[in-house]
């Protein structure tokens, strides 16, 4: 994280020559916010609020053409917004306004209003052309440093097969894919999510699985929660052991997460610890195996000891799939929990993820298993399909009751892992396993040849090798030599092994160790030729020497580690390992989904906007895919300029002084705010304040994040009448609370789709009470330009990046949480173990990496490049057109549920479909359903307001794609106007039966009183243009009674029971 900085500070940004230097400054750590950062002027005049061109014509113009001949032609606002000029026009004609400004007036009050424009440019600056950025972008990318990596920590280089790169990792039908909530037409990734479950109960020998969660070592502190969830009795203080031999991240975020829960971690090595120490407290021990140095452990009696004392506590254990080919699995010492990440699985380093970590447990605890599950069930005709199973158990549905706030989780990455899986089989990845260890085996032969030790006896991938001189000559000869390895020890290096190292790469490793010392460096410097051959121990000779040993080691005849057990013997892991069995297969998963390829996806709060190609094609670059998150700065001079200017934007953008990127997803956002905010007060002596206020009509994550933080949540009514926060309640409750008062959480716009006007009352009040005020910025798409969040008495806020700035969704992750926050918070921002970065107080780490998924922060910064200052307060603008448009389409037929006293919706706005339960017996489900015989995904659904349709459509979408939506809508509401008249039955009609995939509509019975042209083409447009759902409706309750979270022997392409 790039976080506090200083305005007197004269350094620029490189090459980002748009970014105000005199605002931020880079710290990376190394400084702290000394002083507010407040704006000292305004560089152009700015007298209509909010107005950014020169003339009202021109504000409502997307596509002009340009001034002078050696402008760029390729800009890319025109490509990102939807409505052309003359649809803008027509649009604000339906919505009772003349320009885009006059709708915005209409509905932001103007006492929110920011007096002064973004600053993401200097004057007089044209767009950037599409070209143009391109190569500014590779320019920044050969600024980063590619090296040989043997670090290891849990990051390790790997190939991805180029079938699924580029069939799944490069293509929007598989990025632009929507968390699988209507399965009908999710099938494809849920069969892909489903097999990662089955890879992970596999090759863990546990349970249950999940379908990812956000990193390595956030799934660690998920255990240590669960654990205590778990816990017998009552005891003194809750105190959870972890081993030393886990990675330092590992130990740091399990520290973060457990200061705020008041839970004691002692730290210490297993094989010497006397558990009796605390046999009273122990709640949970937390090991690894590999260890981060390479160790492997038997641990059978360890966990039979912890099992025995008197809270029973549970064992979770992290570890390597990969390694889990070869030795023992979890599950055959009894760990309850297994956790780690899939990312040797085919999926780039990426500077630190996105990565999916994967979790399995013990079948006692499947009800306690935070993020998703895939579970197999039926639709209503009999016939084989899969859902997200379980629901009932997320944050959203028990919110300050959850296990866990975890909302997004990894879905694309998982993907990729399954599909690397399916593609290699069982067998390849024993294979894969068996080469690097005999690799590391190598390795370890010509390093004890060349007279260093090898510190453990027993490995799989990684070394830690004592030298015979002092570790940093030999970190500084192998960087000479374009090599890392992990400085351990002042005499200690690791070294780690992967997929990608070859012949050549262990000679330049070996040869780095044999001339590393500067006694070496001096010798070899007269004849380094004949010494280095006199010194490198011939790998034919090595090879000889180990390969025996390994086999006996790996042998089934050797009871201490070696794996006996079979796995992945489902057929879909045995049967697609040619790249044209492959192809096809993964395309059949593709075509039964449908993403933003397919239709727009209105999904309330969920912001399903482009992901444009440009700002995706980097990701494929090894200059920023390839690069490991703890490499040496001046490796990554590439990514530092990068974040730090997208932090500036950020902090511009909000009105914010400090930003950290290292929040994974917007929960883990909300987690850091508010743990900034609890820090902040313990710094003042004020450990008493601990009441969160939180609306009622909160996101689930938020009230669940406050008690991950160690704080009480105290809700706060809603008036449903107008969509505001009611205001007595709020008064009251902050009375009886102003003692203990520590914030309160406000989404803005609200939840319910308006801009409160109340809403800087609110946070004066908070203030003189003495709390401080967190912004959930879910719905941040609606102000970028338009209102700075820091301006009207927010403390802090989380971004997200996938939504608001273009990170695609990928059917469920990833997602990325950056913290904006004031500059009286700026000191207690996170911190990491391995890389500086955070205030001078700061708390822990929230996340594995220092920057959390680095490499996507990539396509944020590329949007907010493309799209400049002006560019990004028209989307806003065009966001609130494009929704009010809607609205006023429909708001003849369905009764719109909370509108501003003028008339107008935020950037969204919800349908009521209560009245229809009454007159049609219809629910929100069923037309939810039934826009997929439309072709079209279904709005936000039941949320926040049961039984009721969110609809948030983004600046993306085109006036012709926008009626489409419209049109079939209304066009629903006339088949419930027929139930209402009688035309058609309750509980048998178009809708109660939706929807109607190929199966039904070809099958020889058909007992419906309408036709099966009517169900399967309601539109003229699906004519030509047509997604078929592939299920019938699923049966929610038997998927869950009848919990079955694994692949079986029934291969995707039969669904009959």
């Amino acid at each position: 994280m790039i976080s506090a900085v200083r305005r007197s500070s004269a350094r620029s940004f490189p090459k980002f020559s748009y970014l105000a230097p005199n605002r931020y400054a880079s710290t990376t750590g190394h400084n702290s916010l000394t002083e507010s950062n407040h704006f000292e002027g305004v560089r152009r005049s700015y007298s209509a609020i909010g107005s950014i061109f020169t003339s009202e014509s021109e504000a409502d113009h997307i596509s002009k053409p340009p001034k002078s001949p050696f402008d760029p032609l390729d800009t890319f606002l025109r490509r990102h917004v939807g409505p052309t000029n003359g649809d803008i026009k027509e649009m604000l004609g339906h919505c009772k306004v003349s320009s885009l400004e006059e709708l915005t007036a209409a509905c932001i009050p103007e006492s929110l209003r920011t007096r002064r424009p973004l600053e993401l440019e200097p004057e007089p600056s044209p767009q950037v052309g599409e070209a143009a950025l391109m190569k500014q972008v590779l320019k920044i990318a050969r600024k980063n440093t590619l090296f040989k990596n043997y670090i290891g920590m849990g990051y390790h280089n790997t190939s991805m097969p180029l079938v699924i790169k580029r069939k799944v990792f490069e293509n929007p039908a598989w990025y632009t894919q929507y968390t699988p909530y209507q399965p009908e037409i999710s099938q494809g990734r849920l069969e892909a999510l489903l097999n990662f479950q089955t890879m992970v109960m596999d090759l863990t020998g546990m349970d249950v699985a999940n379908a990812s969660l956000l990193d390595e070592a956030t799934a660690a502190a998920e255990a240590v929660q669960i654990a205590l969830s778990q816990a017998k009795g009552k005891a003194s203080e809750n105190v959870v052991f972890v081993d030393a031999g886990c990675h330092p991240q590992i130990i740091a975020v399990i520290k973060t997460r457990a200061e705020s829960l008041g839970i004691r971690v002692v730290v210490d090595d297993c094989e010497h610890y006397d558990l009796e120490t605390n046999r009273n407290e122990l709640f949970c021990a937390v090991v690894q195996n590999p260890m981060t140095d390479g160790r492997i452990v038997d641990y059978g009696t360890f966990v039979k000891k912890v099992h025995s004392l008197p809270r029973q506590p549970l064992v979770a254990c992290g570890t390597d799939l990969l390694f889990c080919t070869l030795f023992k699995p979890p599950s055959e010492y009894d760990m309850d929990i297994a956790f780690g990440t899939a990312q040797r699985f085919g999926v780039p380093l990426g500077y630190g993820g996105p990565h999916a970590a994967f979790f399995a447990v013990k079948e006692k605890l499947k009800r306690k298993l935070p993020g998703r599950i895939v579970g197999v069930s039926k639709d209503k005709d009999g016939r084989r399909a899969l859902r997200l199973a379980l629901q009932s158990r997320e944050q959203h549905i028990r919110r300050e009751r959850a296990t866990s706030n975890i909302c997004t989780s990894q879905a694309l990455l998982a993907i990729i892992n399954s599909l690397y899986a399916v593609y290699h089989g069982p067998e390849s990845l024993k294979a894969i396993a068996y080469r690097v260890h005999c690799l590391t085996a190598i390795v370890a032969q010509g390093l004890r040849q060349l007279g260093h030790s090898i510190k453990n006896e027993d490995y799989f991938d990684t070394l830690a090798v004592d030298l015979c001189f002092p570790a940093e000559q030999l970190v500084q000869a192998a960087e000479e030599n374009g090599i890392n390895v992990r400085k351990i020890s002042v005499r200690t290096v690791g070294v780690s092994l992967d997929e990608t190292v070859s012949k050549n790469d262990i000679l330049a490793l070996l040869r780095v160790f044999a001339t590393a010392s500067l006694r070496e460096r001096y010798v070899t410097s007269f004849d380094s030729r004949e010494s280095l051959t006199r010194r490198m121990p011939p790998l034919k000779e090595l090879r000889e020497s180990v390969m025996t040993a390994v086999d006996k080691h790996l042998s089934s005849e050797n009871p201490k580690f070696a794996r006996k057990s079979a796995f992945l013997t489902q057929p879909v892991f045995n049967q697609y390992h040619t790249e044209t069995e492959m192809l096809r297969y993964i395309h059949e998963l593709q075509c039964r989904d449908s993403s933003l390829c397919n239709a727009m996806m209105p999904l309330g709060s969920c912001t399903m906007k482009l992901n444009a190609a440009l700002e995706m094609v980097p990701l494929s670059w090894a200059e920023f895919n390839a690069l490991h998150p703890f490499v040496p700065e001046h490796q990554v001079r590439g990514y530092k300029s990068m974040l730090q200017e997208l932090e500036y934007a950020i902090g511009e953008i909000t009105g914010f002084d400090a930003v950290t990127l290292q929040p994974n997803s917007g929960a883990q956002g909300e987690y850091t705010g508010l743990r900034l905010i609890k820090a902040y007060h313990d710094s003042r002596g004020d450990q008493h304040r601990d009441i969160c206020l939180i609306p009622v009509s909160a996101h689930g994550t938020n009230p669940a994040s406050a008690v991950m933080a160690g704080m009480r949540v105290v809700p706060i009514r809603c008036d449903m009448s107008n969509g505001t926060l009611d205001e007595d309640d709020l008064k009251a409750k902050i009375e009886k609370h102003s003692r203990e008062l520590a914030a309160i959480m406000i989404t803005y716009p609200s939840t319910f789709g308006v801009f409160e006007d109340g809403i800087a009352r609110i946070c004066q009040w908070i203030h003189e009470a003495g709390g401080q005020v967190y912004l959930d910025g879910a719905n941040m798409n609606a102000q970028i330009g338009l209102v700075r969040p820091g301006e009207i008495g927010m403390d802090v806020c989380h971004v997200n990046l996938h939504k608001t700035f273009c990170i695609p969704h990928g059917g469920g992750g990833p997602g990325m949480g950056p913290v904006a926050c004031k500059a009286h918070l700026a000191p207690f921002l996170p911190t990491h173990p391995m890389v500086r970065t955070g205030g001078e107080q700061g708390i822990g780490p929230v996340s594995a990496s220092p920057f959390g998924s680095g490499s996507i922060l990539t396509i944020s910064w590329s949007y907010i490049r493309l799209m400049g200052s002006d560019g990004l307060t028209k989307a806003s603008q065009i966001a609130l057109l494009n929704a009010n448009y809607m609205l006023r389409r429909l708001s003849g037929h369905y009764p719109i549920l909370f509108m501003n006293p003028k008339g107008y919706a935020a950037h969204e706005f919800i349908l009521d479909i209560r009245g229809f339960s009454k007159t049609a017996g219809i629910e929100a489900v069923d037309i939810a359903k039934r826009l997929q015989d439309y072709g079209l995904h279904a709005p936000t659904m039941s949320w926040p307001v049961n039984n009721t349709l969110m609809i948030e459509p983004t600046e993306s979408e085109s006036r012709p794609e926008l009626d489409r939506y419209c049109d079939a809508l209304i066009s629903i509401r006339q088949e419930i106007r027929e139930i209402e008249e009688g035309k058609q039955p309750r509980g048998n009609n178009l809708l109660t039966n939706a929807p109607h995939p190929i199966t039904s509509i070809s099958s020889n019975s058909w007992d419906f009183p309408y036709s099966r042209e009517r169900a399967s083409y309601p539109a003229k447009w699906l004519e030509s243009r047509k997604f078929w759902p592939v299920t019938a409706r699923l049966d929610d309750v038997y998927g869950d009674r009848n919990l079955v979270c694994s692949s079986c022997s029934t291969p995707i392409q039969e669904f009959a029971q």
